[in-house]
């Protein structure tokens, strides 16, 4: 047998094996692919104030924490702080365990423990709302729900069903199934 004809044979043999182990191992040699994150930035411990269209202050937030989704602009937060600046410049707050924020700003979600106070000024009696959600709309000074709700002041304490509030006018509905109690001494001893 002829030595060259064995060499051929065991390089080729040598080819294929090589070839079959590339074409084996091809899927591990590429790079894995890119798993897209679908947050665009995470904020901790902040606060951000949002301005209207003459620089006046529309809104605050306060919150440990926020994620703005990449694919649709929006914002999820926990345990937020809305203050909303009534017709005087004070506040109303708002909390609630979470919150959500359409990509333009124009529409608030409160979900869990919603929680409303208008502001202390001494002029008005304050006013407590509690609540398990709650939609603002700051370009609109609107807060509404169809939850139950419970509102409070000083004296006087109503429950219904629905809600709507004018937050620069601090008039309000409650739209249906309203149970109230007023207790005129404790409203005596608020002032």
């Amino acid at each position: 047998m002829n030595w060259r004809i064995v060499l051929g044979f065991g390089l080729l043999l040598a080819a294929l094996a090589s070839g079959w182990s590339a074409w084996r191992h091809r899927a591990a040699a590429t790079p894995a692919s890119v798993v897209e994150s679908r947050t665009d930035f995470v904020l901790g411990d902040f606060e951000i104030v949002a301005l209207d269209k003459d620089g006046k202050e529309s809104i605050t937030l306060r919150a440990p924490s926020m994620e703005r989704n990449r694919a649709d602009q929006t914002s999820t937060i926990t345990r937020p702080l809305f203050l909303m600046p009534d017709a005087d410049g004070q506040h109303w707050q708002l909390r609630a365990d979470t919150g959500w924020v359409s990509a333009k700003g124009e529409q608030l979600r409160l979900r869990g423990n919603v929680a409303g106070d208008s502001p202390r000024d001494g002029k008005t009696p304050p006013t407590t709302f509690r609540t398990s959600r709650l939609d603002v709309f700051p370009e609109r000074d609107l807060a509404r729900t169809s939850a139950r709700v419970t509102m409070t002041r000083p004296g006087l304490q109503q429950t219904g069903t629905g809600f709507r509030a004018n937050l620069k006018t601090r008039q309000y509905s409650l739209l249906s199934q309203v149970k109230t109690r007023y207790e005129p001494n404790v409203a005596r001893q608020a002032r």
